[in-house]
């Protein structure tokens, strides 16, 4: 077999969907016919690409090595034929990126110097997404990722445009040890008596977000620490028993460390990419978007918690 683009894409539905049932329907394909054409393409590699479990399938350690190059070679097919990115006015010089804590900018910025070599880049970290949008808006930076809530999305003048990256559910870690520790997911309504380290006003809607669903839930939390530190010394908090916190789904915990998703799933998070207009050619947000993008898949393949999740949530709302 001559390995084409479309069994690319095909790889990267199978990854994205977490199952070739679901990724044979996106296509438009017969689940059998998306299985053999499957079975083709690791003959062709000579290796297993994925690995069957209970909830669908997950990429094994060479296939997503297979998907990361993957998605890389469809994105630059994809710019074939545009307007070299060098030529524009707008790219020259240095490219400011700021972001606020996501999880996706390490990724990026590792695709970002394969699909963009000569693009120079300076990173600047920023808590407030809402500092972001001024930052932005004064042209201070050039791009950034910020995040904001459902029903509270950022706003910006028509010098700035943004695009959602991904709205993911939002988790909680907890202790190992925890009274819910046996609870695939836990109610929020359950924690109403645990401590809480809550991150400080990021200008965008939280805390007040999180106060609204424990209020929903019926309850106001009995004590929230202030926390604003790296994930590292946040886990080894939380694995002392010293308090819980609402995390990122993707986030990998460290041994002590549960990741549990909340029962209706009350809390969301959007992460967007937000750039000056004239600040950042069009090619040039394109391939921060899709950087971005697959740094994103590319964390969902590492987090089982979050597939798990995802799979239980997909059987409910599709055939």
């Amino acid at each position: 077999m001559e390995l084409e683009l479309r069994h690319l894409r095909v790889l990267c539905a199978i990854a994205d969907a977490g199952s070739v049932g679901r990724a044979a329907s996106a296509l438009g394909y017969s689940q059998p016919a998306m299985s053999a054409q499957l079975q083709r393409i690791e003959r062709h590699f000579g290796h297993r690409l994925f690995e069957r479990n209970t909830s669908g399938v997950e990429p094994t350690r060479y296939g997503t090595e297979v998907l990361d190059q993957a998605r890389d070679v469809l994105a630059r097919a994809a710019a074939i034929g545009r307007r070299p990115a060098a030529d524009d006015a707008r790219t020259r010089g240095p490219l400011r990126l700021a972001s606020t804590n996501s999880p996706v900018l390490s990724g990026m910025l590792n695709r970002l110097r394969s699909r963009l070599p000569d693009l120079t880049l300076t990173v600047s970290s920023v808590y407030s997404s809402s500092e972001i949008v001024e930052l932005l808006e004064r042209g201070e930076v050039h791009a950034a990722i910020a995040a904001d809530y459902p029903g509270r999305e950022l706003r910006h003048s028509a010098a700035v445009a943004h695009r959602g990256i991904v709205t993911e559910p939002s988790f909680v870690a907890l202790p190992a040890g925890h009274r819910l520790r046996h609870c695939p997911e836990v109610a929020l309504a359950d924690l109403a008596d645990d401590a809480w380290f809550l991150t400080p006003d990021d200008g965008a809607g939280w805390p007040g977000v999180f106060y609204e669903a424990c209020g929903a839930a019926g309850f106001t939390p009995a004590a929230a620490h202030e926390f604003l530190g790296d994930q590292q010394q946040l886990q080894n908090m939380i694995a002392q028993g010293i308090g819980i916190s609402i995390v990122q789904a993707t986030l990998r915990p460290i041994p002590d460390v549960l990741i549990k998703p909340l029962a209706g799933t009350p809390l969301w998070c959007r992460y967007v990419l937000a750039w000056r207009r004239e600040s950042v050619a069009d090619e040039v947000a394109d391939t921060l978007f899709d950087s971005a993008a697959a740094a994103y898949r590319a964390l969902i393949a590492q987090s089982p918690h979050f597939r798990t999740w995802a799979s239980r949530t997909w059987s409910m709302t599709r055939p």
